[in-house]
């Protein structure tokens, strides 16, 4: 025992050292737990570039993103699969998964976009200003402006991990380095091979073995059915529905598109459709009730599982549209439907992006015996309801092919005539007879009649000089050269560019060329005819002798069918010929009489009005109202 130091006072001493320790012990509190949803509310901020909202997070305003979220903070879940379509915030829920990762529980992780373009954009209007304005994160990622910084445009290095963005088509950047997490953004449309070192989405997957609390992540709006990569992962995970319960039956149901019940009306004249929708409402797929845009919203909701078991595999998936959107309006959604009505394209992004489901490309094909039995027996040279008449024309090595056109009101036609006119096209006595076509006033059964208002001749070929020529010579009679562009994206049909006119090397003049998007028109045409066999005809063939429209015509009519390719860039559709089908004159032939009349773009109503001798009803002016200002009164709003 030390001199100078009782029992009592070490006695003392102890019994404040436990004092404080049982103090520190009460006023202990642990490291703080906050799951996705939590740290958003409490750290996220909107950049102000890529909100409409901009300020802080407010899971709130978009509840279904609450548990997708979460489940990230779930030890039992590795894997999280989000087919949803535009506007419902997917990419902000992405972007909060990875500002809580940096965060809380770091780790090397990947961030993966179709392609490597894809990555750049993102790292510079989304990734970039979230760290900027979320202060965790300005304290773990140093700014890419500083010296020594690993803070790179496609690099962003934090304590515990690094944060690297690329496309799926980069093989090198794919299989480089280990790491726990991996968000893949918009998986439909990955490549579907990495420069041959195969599927990246195995590629990355493989990063992931060595830990043992890995995350995936895949988000995507879906795209094809049958050849949808976001697909086969919903399926393999718990199937969970964003699920509105109902006012009348209590019941729980997806608010998909099926489902919507709308009333709209046509507004406008002419080829061009507006519309106005007047009334918009879901019906209960349990009762049957009517449920209004206001009532859904406001309902109680929740997310339903059809395949709960998988949630043991750690594996969660969920399924959004728009319709659960709060930036959505139903009646902009329905319009935007109307819209694309007889553009399978356009329909095509609408049931993506907007309804979010999977479109279903139309294999389905006409059959010839069918197309033959449905002619008609036609009055006169131009059946009634012809408005306009427009011609296609193909150019072969030892002829021109031609279908003359008609159009009328709410996208009929009726074919006039097809033919051959025989030999080459460098020979002037082949033009001097497709003038004989396209001089022609064909006519109707009362007398009046109609000339070919446009011409589209295929610039395709081994005659191209000599079709531009030709067509410079008939500009007066609005016969153009056209050339056909096969890829999918490219558009029906554009503003002319000027084709050179070549002579022995030297340019001797100009004239318009169109570029048609052949894939988008075939598309058009067959959709159209497949949906006329179950509605009002509006497809018309002449079965009259010598106008062209037998067996052979309906063979090149219907040659080509629309087959899905896988590449190493991704799947595409393509057309093919089928077996059988030796020649498609006849389809090409109606795809540039079609471009035709939507480059003329003629206005049906008042065509209409003038073969029928209507005098078109003259706008009624209002009277305009004149102010005089009152000595001494000031000018009032209301005055006027």
């Amino acid at each position: 025992m030390r001199s100078g130091t009782t029992n009592d006072e070490r006695l003392e001493k102890i019994r404040n050292l436990n004092k404080s320790v049982r103090k520190a012990v009460l006023n202990f509190k642990p490291p703080e737990q906050l799951t996705v949803s939590d740290w958003s509310d409490k750290y996220r901020r909107l950049s102000a570039e890529n909100s409409a909202e901009a300020g802080p997070w407010r899971t709130s305003r978009t509840p279904y993103l609450k548990e997708i979220m979460d489940a990230f903070t779930d030890p039992r879940v590795h894997r999280i699969a989000v087919v949803a379509s535009s506007q419902v915030g997917k990419t902000e829920m992405e972007m909060n998964m990875m500002a809580y990762m940096i965060d809380i529980d770091p780790g090397p992780a990947m961030f993966v976009l179709p392609t490597v373009d894809n990555a750049k954009d993102i790292s510079k209007r989304r990734i970039a200003p979230m760290i900027r304005d979320t202060k965790p994160l300005q304290k773990k990622i140093a700014t890419s402006k500083s010296r020594d910084s690993d803070n790179t445009l496609l690099k962003k290095a934090y304590p515990g991990g690094m944060l690297t963005i690329t496309g799926s088509n980069s093989p090198a950047a794919l299989a480089s380095v280990p790491c726990r997490y991996v968000f893949g953004d918009e998986r439909d449309r990955w490549a579907k091979d990495a420069g041959g070192e195969g599927d990246p989405w195995g590629l990355v997957e493989a990063r992931t073995i060595t830990f043992y609390n890995y995350k995936m992540i895949e988000v995507s709006t879906p795209t094809i059915k049958g050849h949808s990569a976001i697909e086969k992962s919903f399926g393999r995970g718990t199937q969970e529905y964003w699920s509105v319960k109902c006012p009348h039956c209590h019941e729980y149901s997806f608010v998909d598109f099926d489902h919507i019940r709308y009333e709209a009306h046509r507004i406008g004249e002419g080829k061009e459709r507006h519309y106005i929708v007047d009334d918009v409402n879901y019906a209960c797929p349990e009762c049957g009730c009517s449920i209004s845009e206001t009532e859904v919203k406001k309902a109680p909701k929740k997310w339903i599982a059809k395949n709960p078991e998988a949630y043991a595999n750690g594996i969660r998936s969920f399924w959004i549209n728009a319709f659960s959107s709060p930036w959505m309006a139903w009646k902009k959604i329905i319009l935007e439907y109307l819209e694309a009505q007889g553009d399978p394209q356009k329909m095509k992004t609408v049931y993506n992006t907007l309804f979010g489901q999977l479109w279903d490309e139309q294999t389905e094909t006409v059959d010839e015996d069918e197309m033959l039995e449905r002619r008609e027996e036609y009055d006169a040279e131009l059946p009634e309801g012809v408005l306009c008449l427009t011609c296609g024309v193909d150019t072969q090595d030892n002829r021109l092919e031609y279908e003359v056109v008609g159009y009328g009101r709410d996208r009929e036609t009726w074919g006039i005539e097809k033919g051959f006119i025989m030999g080459k096209p460098l020979e002037d006595d082949v033009w001097e007879r497709l003038d004989g076509i396209i001089d022609r006033t064909w006519k109707f059964k009362n007398g009046k009649g109609l000339k070919i208002s446009v011409t589209f001749v295929d610039s395709g070929g081994h005659y191209t000089q000599e079709v531009y020529e030709n067509c410079r010579k008939r500009l007066m009679k609005r016969v153009f050269a056209v050339k056909g562009r096969s890829a999918e994206g490219v558009p029906y049909i554009g503003v002319p560019s000027k084709a050179k006119i070549m002579k022995d090397g030297v340019v001797v003049g100009t004239t318009p060329l169109y570029i048609i998007g052949v894939d988008a028109g075939k598309e058009r045409i067959y959709s159209d005819l497949i949906a006329d066999k179950e509605q009002v005809h509006r497809f018309h063939f002449p079965k009259n002798e010598g106008r062209g429209y037998d067996s052979d015509f309906f063979n090149g009519l219907l040659s080509e069918k629309m087959v899905y390719k896988v590449t190493a860039k991704g799947g595409v559709w393509r057309w093919e010929k089928l077996e059988g089908h030796n020649r498609n004159e006849a389809l090409d032939c109606r795809n540039y009489a079609n471009a035709a009349f939507y480059a003329l773009k003629p206005n049906l109503d008042t065509l209409y009005q003038k073969l029928n001798d209507i005098e078109p009803q003259k706008p009624v002016v209002k009277p305009r109202k004149v102010f005089r200002k009152q000595p001494g009164r000031r000018i009032e709003r209301n005055d006027w």
